[in-house]
């Protein structure tokens, strides 16, 4: 499950992830959640967000929706480095298997392209529930979803 691929890219655009490490979003889904990407190398990214009383429902679980809206963003935004400049990515389907309920600390995806050509992207997600610890030491890390999707490459118009 923690298996890295390694990939090449023809693109790879350093700059890009520099923007997007270790900011929040200002608006959409993304902010609402507060995802933050905290590592993104060409083909990976992983990132986050903190679970808060806004988002646990009556039963105390953040509702599947929350990890469905992370794995969708990861599923685009880990293609923008290695895509041609000025394409974009369109999710076109994804599938999710929720494993475990998420009470408390932070969601965490881990986003890796399985497959890309011209048009089409193929993207695993592998979910954790990552838990401090309670006496410091290191954090219960916990699979809670697992997720593969596909989105297409539309790049840019010409003229």
């Amino acid at each position: 499950f923690r298996r890295v691929l390694f990939r090449s890219f023809e693109h790879f655009d350093q700059a890009w992830t520099e923007k997007v490490l270790g900011k929040r979003g200002r608006k959409g889904i993304d902010a609402y959640l507060g995802i933050v990407a905290t590592e993104f190398t060409a083909g990976r990214l992983v990132a986050g967000f903190d679970v808060t009383d806004e988002i646990v429902t009556m039963i105390g679980n953040i509702h599947g929706g929350c990890i469905s809206a992370l794995v969708d963003h990861v599923l685009g935004v880990v293609m923008y480095p290695v895509m041609p400049p000025r394409s974009w990515a369109a999710t076109t389907e994804f599938k999710i298997n929720l494993l475990a309920p998420v009470t408390g600390g932070r969601v965490e995806a881990t986003a890796q392209i399985v497959s890309m050509s011209k048009r089409l992207a193929v993207v695993r997600i592998d979910v954790e529930n990552v838990v401090p610890a309670a006496d410091g030491g290191e954090p219960r890390r916990r699979l809670v979803a697992v997720a593969q999707g596909t989105s297409t490459i539309v790049a840019p118009r010409e003229g």
